[in-house]
């Protein structure tokens, strides 16, 4: 096990009942604390639902998974929302940030969520997040009120609010122009190094994957690749 935070074995998962689609096939990862690794494919290769299945989004049909030392897949709905909520991070190729909040009150939603009150330290843990992704000076604005890049920035700081180990984040640039994709990406990065948060980074953009520590390639269910720098 050593430094392992999220560990997946023998899983596969099958779609429909009458007609069967396996959309993966045996598939056995493991990832450790504080790395940075991408998973690369073509389209209808089970990227998106491999990271359906790491981030508790979706069950698999056969196998086991870990997170954080704890089985996961046998867990309840209720078990499985607490745990989510606590250890992951998402970050979506849409940011989905609420349109009628400012960008600080978007990076507090999730810790609100979890009913939690909102006490002076999570505010300045909030502001502190803001500052990390170097949007102080919009911190006031309305989301629809922010750049493409500055909107997926405070994205990035919603998704630390809760401090999670792992964060997820599917195309994450997948929107945005190329000096954006390069801010955006040198944040990660800084995230990763900085939190030891560890990064699932599912991207079809090969330059980026080459930046990660680890690419593990998706090719019709199965992994064909997984190099390690």
């Amino acid at each position: 096990m050593g430094d392992s935070i999220l560990r997946l074995e023998n899983i596969d998962k099958i779609y429909g009942e009458k007609i069967k689609t396996k959309v993966l096939h045996d598939i056995n990862l493991e990832f450790n604390k504080g790395t940075f690794n991408s998973i690369i494919g073509a389209s209808g290769s089970g990227k998106s639902t491999l990271l359906n299945i790491l981030g508790t989004l979706d069950k698999p049909t056969n196998g086991k998974i870990f997170i954080d030392g704890k089985r996961t897949d046998n867990m309840k709905k209720n078990e499985i929302a607490k745990l989510r909520n606590e250890t992951l991070g998402f970050i979506f190729q849409f940011h989905y940030l609420l349109p009628e909040f400012t960008a600080i009150e978007n990076v507090l939603m999730p810790y609100r969520i979890s009913g939690k009150k909102v006490t002076k330290e999570v505010r300045k843990r909030a502001e502190d997040l803001i500052e990390f992704v170097g949007l102080t000076k919009v911190k006031d604005n309305l989301a629809t009120d922010m750049s493409g890049g500055q909107q997926q920035r405070t994205a990035v700081a919603r998704s630390l609010i809760n401090k999670p180990k792992i964060l997820l984040a599917d195309e994450p640039t997948g929107n945005l122009d190329s000096e954006s994709t390069e801010k955006v990406y040198s944040l990660l990065r800084d995230i990763s190094k900085e939190m030891n948060t560890t990064f699932i980074v599912i991207t079809h953009d090969k330059k980026i994957a080459e930046r990660t520590d680890r690419i593990i390639e998706l090719k019709d269910g199965k992994i064909n690749m997984d190099e390690s720098k």
